[in-house]
């Protein structure tokens, strides 16, 4: 992928909900490689392109564990990333003004990273994006 962005992602199985992820992988004891082989904590040495992660300090479906344990994995691989943390933020990421800042973070990256390919195939007029909010 040229970029990818990843909000609020479940980065180990083993982190996330058992009643969920048992009924999949049955337990880590029985499935080992079952929760590490899927795990992008895993895999982060083939990481390419630009990468952009979000997550809500205060997500209790998806815990933050998961974003700072991908976040480790990368630094210690030597990827280049961005990454944000909503402070008080659920898995949702909304309320006052957060969830239009989320978005025009994206978009951002997105017109940042793959802008030049974007403008291949639009004007200039049809390329500017305005979010209000």
């Amino acid at each position: 992928f040229k970029m990818a962005i990843a909000v609020a992602p479940v980065t180990s199985w083993r982190f996330y909900d058992t009643v969920y992820t048992e009924r999949y992988l049955t337990t880590p004891q029985e499935n080992p490689s079952g929760y590490d082989d899927n795990s992008p904590l895993s895999h982060v040495d083939k990481l390419k392109g630009d990468f952009l992660l979000i997550h809500g300090s205060a997500d209790d479906n998806v815990h933050l564990q998961n974003t700072m344990r991908l976040v480790e994995a990368l630094v210690q691989a030597d990827k280049q990333f961005d990454w944000g943390i909503y402070t008080d933020d659920n898995h949702g990421i909304y309320g006052g003004n957060t969830r239009l800042h989320l978005y025009k973070k994206m978009t951002n990256f997105i017109n940042r990273t793959l802008g030049d390919k974007i403008e291949k195939n639009e004007t200039k007029e049809e390329k500017t994006v305005e979010i209000k909010g």
